[in-house]
């Protein structure tokens, strides 16, 4: 499986179960996650990717702005997860 910066993924084992997070950072067997709220950009989750499901949608602008290394914010990552969700509830009705 392949994995980028900017891809939703929910967490399939620990405490968050179930949560969805946006992969900020891989790191050979390791993705570190933030969610903008309870895993804020300063201290994202580290987590096995054999930890999480894979999910084949990603953010384009957080995306770009991840790997240029632009300023992000906490809000940034809301946002991008609440359009997510929006879109998925949309395709679902």
């Amino acid at each position: 499986m392949e994995y980028t910066v900017g891809q939703v993924v929910y967490s399939k084992c620990g405490h968050d179960k179930g949560k969805a997070f946006i992969v900020t950072e891989i790191e050979e067997d390791f993705l570190y996650l933030t969610d903008g709220k309870s895993r804020k950009m300063d201290k994202p989750k580290k987590k096995k990717t054999k930890h999480v499901q894979i999910i084949n949608y990603y953010d384009d602008e957080l995306k770009t702005k991840i790997e240029n290394g632009e300023y992000l914010l906490d809000a940034d990552f809301v946002k991008a997860l609440k359009k997510y969700s929006d879109q998925k509830q949309s395709k679902a009705n």
